[in-house]
């Protein structure tokens, strides 16, 4: 008869797709960091992005990056081969510059943003296999909440193109105003003062 006091331990396994991603994403986190945008590479992946600059909102996530720590990205993400982007899986492409294209893409984001500096963001990266790297990017936003992931959302967006500037501005160029093609668009519903109050929410309830 079994006792039902006795807790059933679940048997660890080391191929289950949680504890592989684990291990993408720890492998990540041991990568030195480096200004943003780096040095030029070749290579697909994850990587993350981290604020250490002098804007009061952001305080508390620069003072856990402050030192050398780094240890609150601001923005998480993915660059996978050109494969996947057209709807393919990608598998065994060429991944070319993907990764640090995209790193270059966000270094350019912030040097147009007129309340933001290249010199306060540094990123790290890790080149990983294609099949991983969807499921490692959503484990890394599910451990860190990146602030530019869950409430401040846009900052990976690009020019959609003549003809579709009728949408509405992203919270992030709403509150980082300068990229020329985001200027076109239609203003936000939510004023930069309505964004600021739920960027402060967000931060006092997870970063304090």
């Amino acid at each position: 008869m079994a006792d039902n006091n006795i807790p059933v331990l679940s048997p660890f396994n080391p191929l289950d797709k949680r504890n592989l991603a684990e291990s993408v994403t720890d492998a990540m986190l041991t990568q030195p960091v480096e200004p943003l945008p780096p040095k030029p590479f070749i290579g697909a992946g994850i990587y993350a992005i981290y604020y250490t600059g002098q804007l009061s909102l952001y305080k508390e996530i620069a003072k856990r990056n402050a030192g050398g720590l780094f240890q609150q990205p601001i923005y998480v993400g993915k660059a996978v081969p050109a494969g996947a982007r057209k709807g393919g899986l990608g598998l065994d492409a060429e991944p070319g510059q993907a990764l640090y294209n995209r790193l270059c893409d966000h270094a350019k984001s912030v040097l147009e943003a007129v309340n933001l500096e290249t010199s306060s963001f540094y990123c790290r990266f890790l080149a990983v296999d294609d099949i991983w790297i969807p499921l490692a990017e959503s484990l890394l936003i599910e451990r860190f909440s990146p602030l530019w992931n869950r409430v401040l959302d846009g900052f990976g967006n690009h020019d959609p193109g003549k003809g579709r500037y009728n949408q509405q501005k992203s919270p992030w160029d709403t509150l980082h105003p300068g990229r020329p093609w985001a200027e076109r668009l239609q203003p936000n519903n939510n004023d930069i003062k309505k964004i600021e109050t739920l960027v402060k929410a967000f931060i006092a309830g997870h970063f304090r």
